[in-house]
């Protein structure tokens, strides 16, 4: 049940006073409770509107408080404007806001701890508790000399409860400590000190166990009458110390037997264990004496480059099983020994991550022999990394096994940013060192299937192997990332610079071309440097034919400019109600960019792929909605008429983490509620991208705003996403659309769509409606909104400012 508080959001100054009027609703949005206000704002008395839906009084379904996008704004205290229908057939604008929510399952149980006395607790709770923990309880009746045991004392023992025994043969199963135990019972009984031992015990099946034996005396009347206490297995801990000193025996021998470099630490960097080749090995290379227990990080606290790139080595082992890398234990000096370290995790008993363990074999010579020849024509000298000419090789492998794989790749081309300032600073040498180490801090954070090289100078790029979208934006913008946070320290001075990017995605259809890919590549990187630095720009590989068309200059830059300058030309097309009466406007956004020098202004389908090519259909995106909602802010009479405000977004925006976040701050400065505003997501973009589309839609609606699948009927998923993806409106695609008049299997996918949506609380709207039998078969189907040039031709978005009013106390309007 929901109880809400409604007012008239401007009441009319010269009318009676319409108070805020109370309705309770109930979970199934019918009317259970109005109070006697009612029938001033809605024309019903109290009595009528009780068991009507609340539908009744509604204007149109987008004004339901049950809506999502409406739900989640109420939730967290906030009101909206909701548009509601009076009894007399007229309209009206109201506030409403959450008074209070209950459901029958919202009441707690009420439940409370006291303490309880021993002696009053269950028998059976103390043999359970005796057989979980491992112990039993004794007491000696000192006059008598008479021995009790619990249960749990003969579990121990391995004896039948109630085995008759006489103190004298209880303390056979002591072995080696009769004396002892019999001693202290003699002083507990004359001092009444307590006591307490650990000794080994025979079991009655010949088993040993380690226990530890406590006890204390129980006096009454002043006088010690008898002794009582507790024997507690400690046998499990016992064994896990002895395979804990087997284990370290083992460890010891081990590396005292290797002549390799053995060293283990934990998840803090505190040395565990190494050997003697280890110790001596790093003494060299950083003149320290390290010994068990020493924190790497503070031992290293003089070479911040090395301890920076170790940390990253034992971080990479914590995060993976098992990894191998190639380098010298120190890399600031020359002539250091090259190992091949061979890194492994270690796990506890709950498979948590509690250190790691390297191996390092000394390959110098290896090296030195595989340093002349192939080795030094496939690699780059001064990283290690892949050469152009190795990666061209790599691409053209990769390929032609795409053939066979059908997958999706990304090629990521790298350069960075003012990196010339670095060798007018430090010179050369300092340049190389620099970029040897960035090359292999990068190489232990790429995935082990990727390949990374070194293209030229301050050029890198990275071949994202068998990797959907998503996940390559990711790991482009975590490699940038990484980069930016990258420091080298020379003479005191910290070297630390940016990287742009392009990050060339290749589907089906990509050319067999590596030069091409790696152009295109490269291009993108180009435009990344020019709108700013430390940024990525993405696109999909073109062919040659279509990059020639996608790549005109004139057109790049007339875009360009209309996103710089905030110059788009806004227009808008009408949506119409076709099913039912509903009041205020629907309106879908569209967009061209303004003519430039001796060209005429560019239209979607000109300059949409120039904006994916150049990865700037993100910010054209952002640019509609900044420029259409400062619009809105200049006409704030359009508030109580505007309904719907839709912007259709680009696959950029999509898959962008941020865009929410976006929408949240445009919002907060506008005067429109966020309902009112509608973001269409493309049904080929939530087919190849369901989660990521998931979860956007759900920030949306956590934003306040609606979300549309727009496209809806192109595809056999169109049925399972109109009922499970969380939008608010379901667009019928062009092609399902066409020849809707006469052809009855598309009536049939329409009219399943439309019932899929309604019954998932969902509103339907219909494209491309362009004749009068068009428009009588939607209407038919019971489509609740029509688009289309027979509804409404696209207009000017100035035409849509409220017309000026010259009145008395002023002008309005205008």
């Amino acid at each position: 049940m929901k109880e809400f508080l409604i007012e008239r959001y401007r009441p009319d100054p010269a009318g009676p006073p319409i108070h805020a009027t109370q309705l309770r609703v109930d979970d199934d949005g019918r009317i259970i409770q109005a109070d006697r206000h009612a029938e001033a704002m809605f024309g019903y008395d109290s009595g009528e509107l009780v068991e009507l839906s609340v539908q009744r009084i509604l204007a149109s379904r987008q004004d339901d408080p049950f809506a999502p996008a409406h739900r989640h704004l109420l939730d967290d205290g906030q009101t909206v404007l909701v548009t509601f229908r009076h009894k007399d057939g007229f309209f009206f604008t109201a506030t409403l806001g959450l008074r209070l929510e209950t459901r029958d399952a919202d009441h707690a149980a009420s439940a409370s701890i006291v303490l309880k006395d021993s002696a009053d607790m269950d028998d059976r709770l103390l043999r359970l508790a005796e057989q979980g923990a491992g112990f039993g309880l004794w007491e000696l009746d000192i006059p008598s000399n008479e021995l009790s045991w619990s249960e749990g004392m003969y579990r121990l023992l391995e004896l039948r409860p109630g085995t008759e025994l006489s103190p004298e043969q209880a303390l056979f199963y002591c072995q080696v400590s009769q004396n002892r135990v019999r001693a202290l019972f003699r002083r507990c009984i004359r001092s009444g000190q307590p006591f307490s031992m650990v000794l080994p015990v025979m079991t009655s099946r010949q088993r040993m166990l380690r226990v530890t034996l406590a006890g204390r005396a129980l006096k009454s009347g002043g006088r010690v009458q008898k002794l009582g206490g507790v024997m507690i297995n400690h046998s499990e801990a016992m064994r896990h110390d002895l395979q804990k000193q087997q284990a370290q025996r083992l460890l010891e021998a081990t590396a005292t037997a290797t002549p390799d470099l053995m060293v283990a630490v934990d998840t803090h960097f505190n040395l565990l264990h190494f050997n003697s080749p280890w110790a001596q090995q790093f003494k060299t290379a950083f003149n320290l004496e390290p010994q068990p227990g020493d924190n790497l990080k503070s031992l290293l606290s003089d070479f911040p480059n090395e301890r920076r790139l170790i940390e990253r080595l034992w971080q990479r082992a914590f995060d993976r099983d098992h990894f191998v890398a190639e380098m010298p234990l120190n890399r600031q000096g020359e002539g250091f020994p090259v190992f091949e370290f061979h890194f492994q995790s270690i796990r506890g008993t709950q498979n948590e991550v509690v250190g790691a363990v390297h191996i390092a074999r000394d390959i110098t010579s290896r090296v030195q022999q595989s340093s002349s020849g192939d080795y030094r024509m496939r690699h780059d000298p001064v990283t290690g990394l892949m050469n152009r000419r190795s990666f061209i090789e790599h691409l053209e492998r990769a390929m032609s096994h795409k053939r066979k794989r059908q997958t999706t790749d990304g090629l990521l081309f790298l350069d960075l940013d003012s990196f010339e300032q670095f060798n007018d600073i430090a010179g050369s040498g300092t340049c190389d060192r620099y970029l040897r180490e960035l090359a292999g801090m990068l190489g232990l954070r790429v995935r082990q299937r990727d390949a990374l090289a070194r293209l030229a100078g301050d050029t890198f790029a990275l071949f994202i192997e068998n990797c959907p979208e998503s996940r390559a934006r990711k790991i482009a913008d975590d490699v940038r990332e990484q980069i930016s946070q990258f420091q080298f320290e020379w003479q005191g001075q910290l070297l630390q610079t940016t990287v742009s990017g392009g990050l060339l995605v290749m589907g089906n259809g990509t050319p067999e071309q590596p030069e091409l890919l790696l152009t295109q590549a490269a291009d993108l990187c180009h435009t990344a440097k020019t709108s700013g630095r430390n940024r990525i720009h993405t696109a999909h590989a073109l062919p040659p034919e279509q990059n020639k068309e996608a790549g005109s200059d004139w057109q790049l830059k007339q875009l360009r400019e209309a996103l710089d300058e905030g110059s788009l030309i806004l227009a808008y097309q009408a949506l119409k109600p076709v099913a039912s009466v509903t009041w205020g406007d629907h309106i879908e956004i569209l967009c061209r960019i303004p003519a430039g020098p001796n060209h005429a202004p560019l239209k979607p389908d000109h300059f949409l792929p120039v904006a994916e090519r150049f990865d700037l259909a993100k910010k054209l995106d952002r640019q509609v909605i900044r420029q259409t909602i400062e619009w809105l802010g200049q006409h704030r009479l359009l508030e109580p008429r505007l309904k719907y405000c839709g912007f259709n977004l680009s696959l950029a925006t999509v898959l962008d983490d941020t865009f929410a976040d976006f929408m949240e701050q445009m919002i907060a400065q506008s005067p429109f509620q966020a309902r009112c505003f509608c973001l269409e997501i493309r049904e080929s973009h939530a087919t190849q991208y369901p989660d990521e589309v998931a979860v956007l839609c759900d920030a949306l609606h956590q934003v306040g705003c609606r979300v549309a699948l727009e496209g809806a009927g192109a595809s056999v998923e169109s049925y399972s996403l109109a009922a499970n993806l969380p939008v608010d409106i379901i667009k019928l695609d062009r092609r399902i659309m066409n020849h809707l008049e006469d052809d009855p299997v598309q009536q049939i996918m329409v009219d399943a769509l439309h019932r899929i949506a309604e019954a998932a609380g969902k509103e339907t709207v219909a494209t491309f409606i362009e004749s009068d039998k068009t428009l009588q078969k939607v209407r038919t189907l019971g489509i609740h909104f029509g688009q289309g040039y027979r509804l409404a031709e696209p207009r000017p978005l100035e035409s849509l400012a409220p017309a000026a009013v010259e009145l008395s106390t002023g002008r309005i309007g205008g």
